[in-house]
């Protein structure tokens, strides 16, 4: 199979993709309103979703989390773990505190999305825990 066919076989392929995607998300939007009509709502109303007033909080405490756990690791990464990863020779890094990084951003952003859920249990009653 030279080039030119497999760049015909790709245009196939991705054509059928797309049109079947596209009718996917028509049918499971038509049944989404359909059951909708069963249960006696009106789907035009269904964008209207209930309002979500600690989103800032949630993604702001992710993004600190986050952002503390890159510093943390930073400095545990240049000053506690530094004959670790960085030869001392030529002074360059060989990747082997990079596990660091990402363990501890998924550490602090985890610990951000844990103090947003504890603030909005308190400022929410219990009715309204989503």
């Amino acid at each position: 199979m030279g080039p030119d066919q497999l760049a015909i076989f790709w245009l196939i392929l991705s054509s059928l993709s797309i049109c079947a995607l596209l009718f996917g998300i028509r049918y499971l939007a038509n049944r989404e309103n359909l059951a909708m009509i069963e249960k006696g709502l009106d789907p035009k109303l269904k964008a209207e979703r209930r309002p979500a007033p600690f989103r800032n909080l949630k993604w702001g405490l992710l993004l600190v989390g986050a952002g503390l756990g890159l510093f943390l690791a930073y400095l545990m990464d240049n000053f506690m773990l530094y004959n670790v990863g960085h030869r001392i020779a030529n002074e360059s890094n060989d990747g082997a505190n990079v596990p660091i990084y990402f363990a501890l951003i998924a550490i602090g952003g985890g610990i951000g999305l844990i103090i947003s859920y504890k603030i909005e249990r308190k400022q929410l009653p219990d009715n309204q825990i989503l």
